[in-house]
């Protein structure tokens, strides 16, 4: 799979999970991207993230987690929880977030 398909197919991969996300959610998760010049690895983390304290999708706590997890610069997941954690956002097990 190369670089540019990941979050397109991790968001239809949700969707065979049985998270449901409306077209509008996908529209704003791009546009988070765009707006945040994230990588596809730290979009996905942030709505991973998102889907896992929020139990769906919101629009304000996404583009929040994404931004701030941005402007830190983590080069991998771990960096980007350790960012996470010192404001206050703890990793919680849920099948999502554990690959």
């Amino acid at each position: 799979m190369s670089q540019a398909d990941q979050l397109g197919f991790f968001i239809e991969d949700l969707w065979t999970k049985g998270f449901k996300l409306t077209d509008r959610d996908v529209h704003f998760i791009y546009f988070g991207k765009n707006y945040t010049n994230a990588p596809d690895w730290l979009v996905i983390f942030a709505v991973k993230v998102t889907l896992q304290i929020q139990r769906k999708f919101d629009e304000s706590f996404f583009i929040g987690v994404l931004e701030y997890i941005q402007q830190q610069r983590p080069k991998t997941k771990q960096q980007a929880w350790k960012a996470l954690e010192r404001k206050g956002i703890s990793k919680q097990k849920t099948p999502l977030l554990h690959e």
